[in-house]
Parts: structure tokens; sequence; C-alpha cells
């Protein structure tokens, strides 16, 4: 069981990679769907780099759910879903105020 959670990590952890380095904007769904005079507005990789960041959050957590499970530690379960629900409170609130991630008009 625990082989297959790290499996799972895996593509994860490459989609962060992608994602990191800029590149990959199509896979990220609510982007994808943007008309071109949308997507035109943001600052594409500066959101493909900020999603890579989660990705390795999200990639970490997998990993220490994993952990959780082959030491049998509850504790690190219980640390596992609460920075995962940090992360994902974070994950919808961040980009969305501010308008961090639209191109600054001069």
């Amino acid at each position: 069981m625990e082989a297959a959670v790290l499996i799972i990590a895996i593509p994860f952890l490459i989609f962060a990679i992608i994602l990191s380095r800029g590149k990959g904007a199509f896979l990220l769904a609510g982007y994808n769907t943007m008309s071109d005079e949308e997507k035109a507005q943001y600052d594409e990789v500066a959101l493909c780099k900020f999603m890579g960041k989660i990705m390795y959050g999200i990639s970490f957590n997998i990993v220490l759910f994993a952990i959780s499970q082959m030491l049998e530690n509850q504790l690190l379960l219980i640390i596992a879903i609460i920075l995962f629900a940090i992360l994902l409170i974070f994950t919808f609130v961040y980009p969305n105020t501010g308008n961090r991630f639209k191109k600054k008009v001069k």
C-alpha cells in the first residue's frame, strides 16, 4: 500500500518540475480554458512557478502520508492532514486576492 502511495507522488513531482520551470500552462485547468485575450492579461511564467510550488507541497504531503502508513504513526498522519488543509486554503486564497498574477500595466 505504501509503495502505491509513493508511486502516486511521482506524477505530481514531475508536474511540479515542469511547472516550476515556467512551462506547462496548458495543463492548468482554469488557465487552459481562457480565451487568448484573457490569457494575455496574466503572467504565465509566474502562475506556472506558483503552481509548481503548490505541486511540490502536494508531493511532500503524499510522501508524508506514505511515511505515516509505513511507520504506523498517527501523529504524522494528523500533521500531514493539517498541512494539506493549510496548503489547500492557501492555494485558493492567495491567487484570488490582489490580482497577483495579472500583468502590470505600465
